[in-house]
């Protein structure tokens, strides 16, 4: 468990900040730049959550993900080594398949799609959109950790951004089922 007894240290006031194995880093490292991004898709997941729309098991749902972002962003926070001095945690394929169960569930219930759905609707599925698209930043953000630091970086972690941005677009849709999706038609206002 962590424990948090200060909240500034004045240590990041050089430009630099602590990575999770206690190396040193500039705050402009891509990998800083991918767990930030998904402390903030994490934040919007909470905006949702304050809306009295959801049902019970999205809501559950939803704070079982918060939790798993801490995941996230404890895994993108520490580098990956050969022979750490204490074993870090890790996105696992398992939380990976559980998103996915999760989508094929919720998308069950769903009229198929005829066109791309716009972003909008009740206030829980416009907020569960604006979570879909930061939770995509993070994703690229994290690729770009990847590519910056090749082996360094869990790559299971940009899988699960991936998955659960295609959660966030089943939920925002099952959100919206009493309205309806509105749907894009191409051409519309030519």
């Amino acid at each position: 468990m962590v424990h948090l007894t200060r909240i500034y240290t004045k240590t990041g006031d050089d430009g630099t900040t602590s990575l999770g194995d206690m190396s040193r880093t500039s705050k402009n490292d891509p990998r800083l730049e991918a767990y930030a991004t998904v402390d903030e898709a994490n934040s919007s997941i909470g905006v949702v959550l304050s809306t009295d729309q959801l049902d019970a098991d999205v809501r559950t749902l939803l704070i079982r993900i918060q939790n798993d972002l801490f995941d996230v962003g404890a895994d993108l926070c520490t580098p990956v080594s050969d022979a750490p001095a204490f074993e870090p945690l890790r996105v696992l394929e398992s939380q990976i398949t559980y998103l996915e169960e999760q989508i094929d569930a919720y998308n069950e219930s769903l009229e198929p799609l005829r066109s791309f759905v716009l972003p909008s609707g009740t206030p829980a599925a416009s907020h569960l959109h604006v979570a879909r698209t930061v939770t995509r930043r993070a994703e690229r953000c994290t690729w770009a950790a990847i590519h910056a630091f090749g082996g360094g970086v869990n790559p299971l972690t940009a899988k699960y951004l991936n998955r659960l941005s295609d959660l966030l677009f089943v939920l925002a849709r099952v959100a919206n089922k009493t309205i309806g999706d509105q749907l894009w038609v191409p051409g519309a206002n030519r």
